[in-house]
Order: structure tokens, then C-alpha cells, then sequence
């Protein structure tokens, strides 16, 4: 059995989420876990109290998206679906275009892939727990236009001008910017006893805002912790005892060659990955770019050596100036919260 804190980000404000053309016209719906990290040490550096090595005392996984009907409601929480999850036997090729839709598996179904189980039987009946890109037993509710994708996107136009005397031509720009539904949100999961620096980072994260844009009002958020009745927020995932793979929660990077390839020493591992680097945000080195590593996405699975829970390490991105490095340490936190899978 698995056991996580569950921290909710419950959005006051539009949020809008670079990916990595940096085209504005288009927004992620979720932040990974390396993005929040970033954000956090940030948030610590302004106390001064920032960890050398980078470490926040605990582990935490990509923010994943939840829906809440009200404040008094459940909510439901949706997990990345591995890449090697089993697929049902479908009796109509058609229905396997919706099938491959599916992102998000409700948490309460999500031990069922764990224990190397179909996620439905296939029957015809069982596609209606396939709802958007969401697969859950509870029904989700209808927007105006018949949608039950509960995090709204919308592209907005912006005007850009580029000196203060307004002689140069204003030029119009796109900015796709997200919203959601009811109270449905963000939440991220937290394996460790210590967050106190986290807990420290978040509080100033909230008036800082997350995201790109914060500088009109996106971003803003508040955390929630415990539900209604005042009792902390968790979530308890039922893993199989012996398994001969794990799939990533997280953001990850590989602490060695040698352990990248007894990773992948299976002719099941599935992943995807993609290059993490980006600007520099802190004066006076905002025109600076961080070095780049490569990072694998949740949801890939690998072979499972070792019984860890968090497998990956910290890595240094500080750039340097002619030949010198910059003045503080840039860390990409690639350690990842791994769930045993059984792969059949």
C-alpha cells in the first residue's frame, strides 16, 4: 500500500503554462514536477533559506488534475495512464479511437492497472467510464456545449508595443490561457515525513503566483491541505507486493548510465522524454539560459532493480560566463515517485 499527501492548488485566476516552442497560443494543462520544484527553490531563495543541494526533504509528483463539484464534495483524483497499461479486447476496432484518448485514470481504478488488470472488460458498456480524456466510474458533469473536459482553455488577444512613446506599430499576440470548472484544480502528491520547506515555499508561491504572465494576474492559487471536515488530505494507492516494473509519477533522470540501462533491460519499458532547461528568472541573469538535461515524462514505465520508492537525482543546470559559472547553483530536480506495475 502506497500512501501520499495530497497538496490541492485550487486556482483563483486564469493560469497559462509554457511548453517548450514558448508559443503563447498554446497553454499545458498540467505543470511537471521539476517546473514546481524550480518554482519552490525560487520561492526559498527570497527567505534565504535555500537547501545546498537543492532538496526539498521530501519527494513530489507532476501536478495532476482533480474535479470537485463543490467545497462539501469528494474529489476525484486522476493519475497519468501508464504507458503500458492493458489495453481491453475490443469486439469494435472503432472504439479503440476512444480508448487511445484516455490521459487521466481515476485513483480509485488506478491499482486495478497496477495489478496488471484490464481497465475495463472491453464490453460496449464499460466505454461510458471513458469520459474526455478522464476515465472514472463517477459521472462527470456536462458543460454548455456537451463537454466534460472540466479544465477550460480559451485564447485570448493581447497587444504588444514595443517602446514607450507608442511610434512603433502595436502588434496583436495570442495567449492561450486555462480555467476550471466547479473546484477542480491541480494537486501534486508528497512522499516524506518533512515539509517543512515546502510548506515554507508554498505559502510564498501562492502570492507569486505559477505559471508565465503572473504580471497580469495569472497564476494565483491557494493551497489546501485538509478537506472540509479538517482532516488531512490523503491518498492511499493499492500496490502489488511483487512486481517486476514501476511506473514514474514524476519527472525523471537516471542517476547513472549503469542504472538507465538496468531501466531499461525489458523489452516492456515505454517512456518519453523531453529536453528541460529554460530562462534564467532571477536578476541580473534573466537574458541567461540554463544548461538542458534530458527527462523522462510520468507514466513511463521501467524495470523495476530496486525496491526504492524515489529513484533519480538532482541536477546542476548553472550555466557560465566566459568560462565562469553564475553566482548561485540552478538545480532540475529529476527524482521521481515510482508505483510497482505488473505488466501481463
Amino acid at each position: 500500500m502506497a500512501k501520499f499527501k495530497i497538496y490541492k492548488l485550487h486556482f483563483k485566476a486564469p493560469l497559462h503554462i509554457s511548453d517548450l516552442r514558448e508559443d503563447a497560443s498554446i497553454s499545458q494543462k498540467t505543470i511537471h514536477s521539476d517546473t514546481l520544484h524550480a518554482a519552490l527553490i525560487a520561492c526559498l531563495a527570497k527567505a534565504g533559506k535555500v537547501p545546498d543541494n537543492g532538496d526539498l526533504g521530501c519527494a513530489i509528483s507532476d501536478l495532476f488534475p482533480y474535479y470537485q463539484k463543490d467545497q462539501d464534495s469528494d474529489a476525484i483524483y486522476f493519475l497519468p495512464m501508464p504507458f503500458q497499461a492493458r489495453l481491453p479486447q475490443l469486439s469494435n476496432p472503432s472504439d479503440a479511437k476512444k480508448v487511445k484518448k484516455v490521459q487521466w485514470v481515476d485513483a480509485s481504478l488506478y491499482s486495478q492497472l497496477l495489478h496488471g488488470k484490464s481497465f475495463f472488460s472491453g464490453n460496449s458498456d464499460d466505454l461510458e467510464l471513458i469520459q474526455a480524456s478522464y476515465l472514472t466510474k463517477t459521472p462527470l458533469p456536462e458543460d454548455a456545449a456537451g463537454s466534460k473536459e472540466f479544465i477550460k482553455s480559451e485564447v485570448m488577444q493581447r497587444v504588444t508595443v514595443k517602446d514607450r512613446t507608442g511610434q512603433t506599430d502595436a502588434k496583436p499576440y495570442y495567449v492561450d490561457r486555462i480555467s476550471f470548472r466547479d473546484e477542480a484544480g491541480l494537486y501534486f502528491l508528497v512522499l516524506g515525513n518533512d515539509t517543512s520547506k515546502l510548506d515554507e515555499a508554498l505559502r510564498i508561491l501562492e502570492m507569486e503566483g505559477i505559471g508565465t504572465d503572473r504580471y497580469v494576474g495569472y497564476g494565483f492559487f491557494e493551497t489546501i491541505t485538509k478537506d472540509s471536515k479538517g482532516n488531512s488530505l490523503v491518498l492511499k494507492i493499492d500496490t502489488p507486493e511483487k512486481a517486476d516494473h514501476q511506473v514514474a509519477l514524476s519527472m525523471f533522470v537516471p542517476e547513472s548510465e549503469e542504472q538507465l540501462k538496468r531501466l531499461m533491460d525489458s523489452d516492456r519499458a515505454a517512456y518519453d522524454f523531453t529536453r528541460r532547461g529554460g530562462w534564467i528568472t532571477t536578476y541580473p541573469y534573466i537574458t541567461l539560459r540554463k544548461n538542458v538535461v534530458y527527462a523522462f515524462l510520468p507514466g513511463s514505465v521501467f524495470r523495476r532493480t530496486e525496491d526504492y520508492d524515489v529513484i533519480g537525482r538532482m541536477v546542476d543546470l548553472t550555466p557560465t560566463i566566459e568560462g565562469k559559472r553564475i553566482d548561485h547553483t540552478i538545480w532540475r530536480n529529476g527524482k521521481s515517485i515510482m508505483l510497482p506495475i505488473i505488466l501481463k
